[in-house]
């Protein structure tokens, strides 16, 4: 062991090491705040839902129209938090601030600022939880652990500081979701963030009860650009109806622009894609200077054509694209966004793919798509509403009946008022390939839809496909059907 000695002192060390390893000490959270300390502490988070308090938490009491954090305040101690920020004195460790919503804010951009850490920030109307996954694990592999996230999907007003408040100092890469539902959402976001990268997935018509139109859309996901740092780096969708519109933005703001997918002009080019048995494929890319070989475990075309978004981003951000490649192909499908799970059932087994996190018309008919080319007897749809969609919403409906006969579907379980349209349309689709028409059932509820789903019967090698906006509750089904199923899941998309 002597002899190792003179080795491990010249063990290289870098600026990042004589950061400590604390979140936050509570002189940091003074200074960044501007409050006053009650004591000294250190945390090891930061937490805003006295339920999901860990112990070592900083709890901050935000306060909105409905609720007011302060009333929480015994819970977070009770579940470990060592020091809370409040707008007024309390009876345990805390730092007092004049607004806490604001003091978030400012702790947001203290962690921000703090750090030498490559930021990415990403949008678009579909795939943006599926993509910031993929690219944190892609960094976070490469840095081995050294990239931070937001999780679930904290894309908000308040999602998005706090996922910033919690990035460590000693972070390498820092990835952030951002959603909107109205026009301005996003450009505070960006301020918040103001990334290095900032991507965008597509364009489609998700919200668009509340925008108007696809180019309203595409101009408020654009916004996204006005947060980047100084010859910042914009990725885009070379395949989108709008790649224009959102290259023209991105220009406008001083953007570097790179774009992705199948289109001739495309930077980062998709030359190849070979389904492979497990469901996803071997994927060949020109990178213009290189060409790259990688396999992705989700299935689906759409995550074809985002892994080519994640590796433009892994590049713009100094990664590692041979250890990005291994990332992809070990990455696993998420809950409620494509995690698949083997169901038992008489005589054998049956596939269920979870996507009942969200659903716009893209993403139904992608993951339609996905459903078609799924090895099964049977392939079975339940298909919740598709919201915010305004007065578009029948006709985007009954759209489906066409990608559902594409894609082989026996039977469709149709959940919520919506699908009344696309149920009407169904009953008048021509019999559909070997002459077997699609039989469905319309139902009010998720308890309606496990009924229905459980008195049609599954058998061995069904596969179905559980999909709609997050608000109609088809997760209730999901947990109901995969409550006693095997601990393994397959990869999903």
């Amino acid at each position: 062991m002597n002899a190792l000695h003179p080795m491990l002192r010249q063990w290289p060390v870098a600026a990042r090491d004589a950061l400590q390893h604390a979140l936050w000490s509570a002189a940091e959270i003074e200074a960044a705040t501007g409050g006053i300390a009650s004591h000294d502490f250190q945390a090891a988070g930061v937490e805003m839902d006295s339920r999901d308090v860990k112990p070592g938490d900083v709890f901050v009491a935000l306060r909105g129209e409905a609720m007011d954090g302060h009333k929480f305040i015994t819970q977070a101690f009770e579940k470990g938090a060592v020091a809370a920020i409040v707008d007024r004195p309390v009876d345990f460790p805390h730092v007092l601030v004049a607004d806490t919503t604001a003091a978030l804010h400012a702790l947001a951009h203290a962690a921000r600022d703090r750090a030498a850490t490559v930021r990415i920030a990403i949008t678009g109307s579909v795939g943006k939880t599926g993509v910031k996954e993929a690219i944190f694990a892609c960094l976070d592999r490469a840095s081995r652990g050294a990239a931070h996230r937001s999780v679930r999907s904290y894309n908000n007003h308040v999602g998005v500081p706090l996922s910033l408040a919690r990035m460590p100092a000693r972070a390498k890469f820092g990835v952030f979701e951002m959603g909107m539902n109205h026009a301005g959402e996003i450009a505070p976001l960006a301020d918040h963030v103001r990334p290095h990268i900032a991507l965008i997935t597509t364009i489609a018509p998700a919200h668009i009860e509340n925008l108007g139109s696809l180019e309203a859309i595409a101009d408020e996901k654009a916004q996204i650009f006005t947060g980047l740092v100084p010859g910042g780096t914009a990725i885009i969708p070379a395949d989108a109806e709008h790649a224009d519109r959102l290259i023209a933005h991105a220009k406008a703001f001083g953007a570097r622009v790179i774009t992705f997918g199948r289109a001739d002009g495309a930077d980062v080019r998709l030359l190849d894609a070979i389904p492979a048995a497990s469901g996803g494929a071997l994927v060949t890319a020109d990178m213009g200077d290189i060409r790259l070989c990688y396999t992705i475990a989700e299935p689906g075309e759409h995550w074809v054509l985002n892994s080519l978004g994640v590796m433009a981003a892994v590049r713009a951000a100094g990664g590692d694209l041979a250890s990005a490649g291994l990332a992809l192909a070990e990455m696993g499908g998420l809950k409620g966004r494509g995690a698949r799970h083997t169901l038992n059932v008489p005589g054998g087994s049956a596939l269920l793919i979870d996507e009942s996190y969200n659903a716009n018309p893209a993403s139904m008919r992608a993951t339609l798509k996905t459903l078609a080319a799924t090895n099964a007897v049977r392939r079975i749809a339940v298909l919740g509403s598709m919201k915010e969609l305004g007065d578009f919403a029948p006709a985007f409906h009954r759209q489906l009946a066409e990608p559902l006969a594409e894609a082989g579907v026996s039977h469709a379980i149709l959940v919520g008022d919506e699908m009344r349209a696309l149920a009407e349309e169904l009953g008048k689709l021509p019999a559909a390939a070997l002459g077997k028409p699609i039989t469905f059932a319309h139902c009010g509820t998720p308890a309606e839809a496990i009924a229905a789903l459980g008195q049609y019967g599954l058998a061995p090698g069904d596969a179905v496909l559980v999909k709609g906006s997050n608000s109609v509750g088809l997760g209730r089904l999901v947990t109901h059907f995969t409550d006693n199923a095997p601990a393994g899941t397959a990869a999903g998309g």
